[in-house]
């Protein structure tokens, strides 16, 4: 599983499995910690002091603010009307679908087997 050389982490990240977590063109903010079997695409911006446990996902259009928890299992959406194919038939592309944006302000805490949907701000000191 690979970390891309566009992945962006600050000083005293940690990654104590780095083989086995997909990271693609994120930014991840000092001393946070990733855990095994994560999933983070392209955009995601993950703040300082962060902590990502197992097997969660966190798509493209979510920010983290700093000193966020995300429980095992934890999966971030971020298509509203999700499908594999349009009307007609042919698959979906990039252009055939609208990201919706998700924001955990700092200090928050999401819960194992959380499902976040798109588009929602989730505030502060929030559990």
């Amino acid at each position: 599983m690979p970390i891309r050389e566009d992945v962006v982490m600050g000083e005293g990240v940690v990654i104590p499995q780095p083989e086995l977590v997909n990271l693609f063109g994120c930014t991840i903010g000092e001393s946070s910690m990733i855990g095994p079997f994560v999933e983070v695409q392209s955009g995601v911006v993950i703040g300082k002091r962060c902590r990502i446990q197992s097997h969660s996902s966190i798509c493209s259009g979510v920010v983290l603010a700093d000193d966020v928890f995300v429980g095992h299992g934890v999966m971030f959406t971020n298509d509203r009307y999700p499908k594999a194919t349009n009307d007609d038939g042919s698959r979906v592309g990039p252009t055939d679908w609208e990201m919706e944006e998700t924001t955990v302000g700092s200090r928050s805490t999401i819960g194992s087997g959380s499902v976040i949907l798109p588009g929602v701000t989730i505030g502060s000191n929030v559990m």
